[in-house]
């Protein structure tokens, strides 16, 4: 089995299940690198690609919005804009407001702000639509990238889910969006979000972008069925646990010019329990004789409520064993392997 077309949700797009990411683009990735990248994943039938307004990362006011200008100036130079199915985001609740004009204390996805982004994400993509418009995360505190949150910030104001549903529906109506997604959503937002589309004839959400991977699975506590029963699959995130489920950091290795030698921001994954999980993964797949890495986005990919698997890399080399995974069988003996590591090990990360 290699690279499929799955639904994207009840839009009738039909989606790739390997996802290009692109947010190192405009950081650790030069335009010319991005623009080689679009070349080889279309090169490859990957059709669908993952980006958004905050990108590159980490963010920074320097680098908002490069990674939408680098795919801007490939649609420019190729015209093979039509041949994409694009997704972009527009930041949730946050302190840093690079991304908006004037005197705002946060970023929010209230109308005016909505507006804005799309309006500019679109200057920079240098298209006149995007095909899936994701709230990057919510614009009410949640626990975020693996960290707790205090149980006083629930009492934090947020957007109405039917007015945040209806900011975007003017959009749809408009054509500048076609689809509307969630990401690093909790179960209660996902449901919210249906019943207000439901209840009010609004835009569906049609896809859920969160973590998953081999040590992070809190997907599976709710959304998983979400997913399967309402037909809004995930977007896999971090297939390998930020470079994790490579190796390359085993035994504290720290291979200059990685993301953690860079920018040391993967605490989620450098726990003791974490660290047991991981090597046991590792050794799994050195004992199949198999790619840990592929290994890991290929176990992603044939999860059931998986609608695609986004990866990403920071070089060609790492491109090509991305895309590679999708072409690997999933056996049962693989399944029943990960199964048993998984009742031993759990998944640590959140």
């Amino acid at each position: 089995m290699s690279i499929e077309l799955r639904p994207l949700g009840r839009t009738g797009l039909s989606v790739t299940s390997c996802c290009l990411g692109t947010m190192t683009w405009g950081q650790q990735n030069t335009e010319a690198e991005g623009h080689a990248q679009m070349d080889y994943a279309l090169e490859r039938g990957v059709n669908f690609w993952d980006t958004a307004e905050m990108y590159s990362v980490p963010p920074k006011a320097e680098t908002q919005g490069s990674t939408e200008r680098i795919i801007g100036s490939w649609f420019q130079k190729t015209g093979r804009r039509a041949d994409v199915i694009l997704a972009s985001k527009i930041c949730g609740l946050s302190p840093n407001t690079w991304s908006r004009d004037g005197d705002v204390k946060w970023t929010r996805q209230t109308r005016d702000q909505i507006d804005e982004a799309v309006e500019k994400s679109l200057k920079r993509l240098q298209t006149d639509y995007i095909d899936l418009y994701q709230l990057h995360w919510p614009d009410r505190p949640v626990p975020l990238f693996g960290n707790k949150m205090d149980a006083k910030a629930y009492g934090h104001a947020y957007e109405a889910f039917e007015d945040i549903l209806g900011h975007l529906a003017r959009h749809v109506d408009a054509g500048r969006i076609r689809h509307i997604g969630v990401s690093n959503e909790t179960p209660f937002g996902v449901m919210r979000f249906l019943a207000e589309s439901d209840k009010h004839n609004l835009p569906r959400m049609a896809s859920i972008q969160n973590v998953y991977n081999f040590v992070a699975r809190k997907f599976e506590e709710g959304l998983d069925e979400i997913a399967i029963r309402e037909d809004i699959g995930l977007l896999a995130y971090s297939p390998l646990a930020q470079g994790y489920l490579t190796g390359k950091y085993r035994n504290g290795a720290l291979p200059e010019g990685s993301r953690k030698a860079l920018f040391r921001r993967l605490q989620r994954y450098e726990s003791a329990p974490a660290e047991v999980a991981i090597n046991a993964h590792l050794d799994f797949a050195a004992e199949k004789g198999l790619d840990p890495a592929q290994l890991a986005i290929k176990f992603c990919d044939t999860r059931a409520f998986t609608t695609s698997t986004i990866i990403g890399a920071t070089s060609m080399e790492q491109l090509k064993v991305c895309i590679g995974a999708f072409d690997l069988d999933w056996t049962d003996d693989l399944e029943q392997g990960v199964a048993a590591l998984y009742a031993e090990h759990g998944a640590p990360c959140a």
